[in-house]
């Protein structure tokens, strides 16, 4: 254990996370960088060989060919033909952020092509996920002939069997597939059981690009750009950075290159929609991983929960300055409003999961008859987090249960939720490892939580809450701005590259008050017991308990705190600043 914390202020046993240190020292000698830097990269499993691709990932070093993924090939050609024929093509799309990303990647780029293109988005509450046959119908009534689903589509070969004959489609998705790809043209999906091109890994708004730049090569090689100007396809990876971080894929090799470039296009803010977000949601500095998934993100996500299912997709694909503030200013209201339908049922939804927890269940299965179906998969990742189980929430209605589920690494909830509609339980059911939704009978919610704790029974050996994994231990004065802009080397941090976790060793916290809106935010300065230079510390989501008392009660008793240190710019300058995840009595 670190520092003998068995138990921290929020529960959690702290562990020495480490790797071969012969490997951090070769790192460090064949790149010359820091030792610390090449056992940080030895903890992340990284070897001597793919050190240097890790610290700088290009495109040009990771992208596979296209056509590794089954059907590519089709689908490039079929996407081509519409493009050289003027073609009325329509894009279908999830309600989720990387629904709305690979819908505005794949119509920004067809329209630019020269492509009429329709787009539609389901309304979550009244039509749910994936296509459906009225709304396909209606979109060949208004002229497509090709239809492109995308982040959707993989499971719902009925619903596309109601357009055959009328429109070709294709299916650009990531999802867990069960059986055989629907009878069309192409179906792009790396997680189809015939796929072994290994790229598992995947959002659906990379499996676009990917498509995009199968598409080009396809056009190159007709001569469609023979006397114009071939697209910037790169100017498309902000999108596919945002997708990425917010669908929770792992940020390792392809992945890693993809974000890295794409965060690069995000700070250039050529594309107005983001540009907008990032003024609602106060980002000055250069944005980050942490900026797609906590200031962007959640306010793409919120109009897909309980307002109009397309204001993501219009936003990212809006290209005057003054609409897209209003977008998302619009956006930034929905989400505030987000917040309060959440934070009206997480109360309740916490108190029956740690019930369910005591009473030694693997998963958890919360519902209420009053909640609101569009916030549910945010009160089950807060439910996750805080019992370090797999957690579903539903809300019901008429008799009928409609959720979503959150998982932790290792578990897969998407097998088990497709198993249990298998298994006759669930009306509907689908997802990846880390994230699901479903429907059923209210009556069957026993059962499927039943199914649930059988088929993830791997859960009862984890403990209540995540072990929380520590680099290294530091004073004050070692967390320097020279490591923080090392420690920079490591980003994009994410699932599969987390950030690197430091303890800051028997600090006293000097002042420490409430900020933000709602005071949700704890902004502390601490020294070391003996005093000497201060450093300023940060607490996110600061709700009221033993670590925000800690940090608010100013008694002088000597704390270690444990967060991550980063390189800050303001106006101008850097300086190292700590963002607290825990803390414990020194």
């Amino acid at each position: 254990m670190v520092l003998d914390v068995g138990r921290s202020l929020s529960g959690r046993r702290w562990v020495w996370r480490t790797g071969e240190d012969r490997v951090g020292l070769g790192i460090a000698q064949r790149l010359g960088v820091p030792e610390i830097v090449g056992r940080l990269l030895a903890a992340r499993g990284v070897g001597i060989e793919a050190a240097a691709d890790f610290l700088d990932p290009t495109l040009r070093a990771l992208l596979p060919d296209p056509s590794m993924l089954v059907d590519m090939d089709a689908a490039a050609e079929r996407i081509a033909y519409a493009v050289r024929t003027g073609e009325t093509v329509a894009v279908f799309g999830d309600y989720d952020v990387d629904g709305a990303a690979s819908g505005a990647l794949l119509i920004g780029l067809l329209r630019g092509l020269g492509c009429e293109v329709l787009h539609y988005v389901p309304d979550r509450l009244t039509e749910g996920y994936g296509p459906n046959a009225p709304a396909l119908r209606a979109l060949v009534a208004r002229g497509a002939r090709l239809i492109v689903c995308v982040d959707c589509g993989t499971a719902a070969a009925e619903a596309l069997a109601a357009v055959a004959g009328q429109a070709d489609i294709v299916v650009l998705d990531h999802h867990k597939a069960e059986g055989p790809p629907p009878s069309i043209v192409a179906t792009v999906n790396p997680n189809r059981l015939d796929d072994r091109s290994g790229m598992t890994m995947l959002c659906a708004a990379a499996v676009a690009f990917l498509t995009a730049v199968a598409t080009i090569r396809v056009l190159r090689r007709q001569g469609f750009f023979q006397g114009r100007a071939e697209p910037d396809l790169l100017g498309l990876l902000d999108l596919v950075a945002l997708a990425t971080v917010c669908d929770v894929m792992p940020l390792t090799g392809l992945n890693r290159a993809l974000v890295a470039q794409g965060l690069k296009v995000m700070a250039r803010r050529a594309r107005p929609g983001i540009a907008a977000l990032l003024d609602v949601a106060q980002v000055r500095d250069r944005p980050t991983a942490f900026t797609c998934g906590f200031a962007l993100g959640p306010r793409i996500n919120a109009a897909g929960r309980i307002s109009e299912a397309d204001l993501g997709v219009r936003l990212l694909l809006c290209q005057d300055e003054l609409e897209a503030r209003g977008l998302a200013a619009t956006l930034d209201a929905v989400n505030r409003q987000r917040q309060e339908v959440e934070a009206s049922m997480l109360d309740a939804a916490m108190r029956e999961a740690e019930a369910q927890s005591e009473a030694g269940n693997s998963a958890l299965l919360i519902s209420g008859a009053d909640w609101h179906p569009g916030v549910v998969g945010i009160v089950a990742g807060r439910i996750k987090e805080r019992f370090n189980r797999p957690a579903c929430v539903a809300a019901i209605a008429d008799g009928m249960a409609k959720g979503s589920g959150r998982s932790v690494v290792g578990l897969d909830l998407g097998g088990a939720v497709i198993a249990a509609r298998q298994a006759g339980i669930l009306r509907t059911g689908g997802g990846h490892a880390m994230a699901a939704g479903f429907s059923l009978d209210a009556s069957r919610l026993p059962d499927f939580h039943a199914f649930l704790n059988q088929r993830l029974a791997a859960a009862s050996e984890l403990p209540a809450a995540a072990d929380l994994a520590v680099e290294a231990a530091l004073a004050v004065p070692g967390a320097t701005t020279e490591l923080a802009r090392q420690l920079q080397r490591l980003a994009p941090f994410g699932n599969g590259n987390d950030e690197p976790v430091f303890v800051l060793q028997r600090v006293r916290v000097v002042r420490a008050d409430r900020i933000g809106r709602e005071g949700a935010t704890i902004r502390a300065y601490v020294e070391g017991e003996g005093g000497g230079p201060r450093l300023k510390a940060m607490l996110f989501r600061a709700r009221e308990g033993a670590l925000a008392d800690a940090l608010l009660g100013r008694t002088g008793t000597a704390l270690h705190l444990a967060g991550h240190l980063r390189a800050e710019e303001w106006n101008g300058s850097v300086t190292a600043g700590f963002i607290i995840s825990d803390a414990a009595p020194a």
